[in-house]
């Protein structure tokens, strides 16, 4: 991956305070591009400024009233939609305000901040590159998943009609669908010893993610490496999703 750079991009991760979100934050930065970070709250926001040594921006994806403004304000040519939330519970347990809450964030905001940057692109006549982080979920079933798993199944479905819509207009849209990683939003389900076991047994490659496996196909998406491709779903899973 040392052909992949990123000198002189401007980029916006969502929900880059931890976990993935700041792995890919930090990479990109290092891979050369200006990189702003968003948090929804201004304490979280500062934190990500400092670390990046640019503007903290305070968003939250489950408001799209604001979406519009950040648009305006931030000239970036690439866009990592990262942020996301996941209410694990059994099928017949999940409620509708579990259900609301999980595709509020993970889709509807998702797709109206991506419309806000891409807007001002076209009207500007200006490429730009999107990557969407999605999850092995919106490929296979995975128990306690229903809200997040069809969330991400429909993230991957706009991530096909966006780039098909706004290919004309040289803004490629892709995805990348993690397995499980190290990530506070898994410490639920990796901190428990017989669940990770039984988890980590469905993984080819014997072992869970980290944070950087997800990083590096991100910045690989992002960069002019993958100039030709658009629309596209790269599962980083170690297998998870072969059998």
């Amino acid at each position: 991956m040392t052909g992949v750079r990123l000198d002189g991009r401007r980029a916006l991760v969502t929900g880059a305070g931890r976990g993935l979100g700041a792995a890919i934050a930090e990479l990109l930065a290092d891979l050369g591009a200006h990189v702003h970070g968003t948090s929804r709250t201004p304490e979280g926001a500062a934190r990500i400024g400092q670390r990046l040594g640019t503007e903290g921006i305070v968003l939250d994806l489950a408001d799209p009233e604001g979406f519009d403004v950040v648009a305006e304000r931030l000239d970036i040519d690439l866009l990592v939609n990262n942020a996301g939330i996941n209410i694990p519970a059994p099928a017949i347990e999940t409620t509708v305000g579990d259900w609301d809450a999980v595709h509020g964030t993970n889709l509807r905001g998702t797709f109206f901040l991506t419309r806000a940057f891409a807007r001002r692109w076209i009207e500007q006549g200006r490429p730009g590159s999107i990557v969407m982080v999605s999850s092995q979920t919106g490929s296979v079933a995975i128990e306690d998943r229903v809200a997040y798993g069809s969330s991400k199944a429909g993230l991957e479905a706009v991530t096909r009609s966006l780039a098909y819509e706004w290919a004309p207009h040289g803004i490629r849209v892709n995805a990348v669908a993690p397995t499980f990683a190290r990530t506070g939003l898994t410490a639920s389900t990796l901190d428990d010893p017989e669940r990770a076991r039984r988890l980590a047994a469905r993984i080819p490659l014997g072992r869970f993610g980290e944070p950087e496996d997800v990083a590096w196909p991100v910045a690989f998406l992002a960069s002019d490496a993958a100039v030709m491709i658009t629309g596209h779903t790269l599962l980083v899973d170690g297998g998870y999703t072969i059998h």
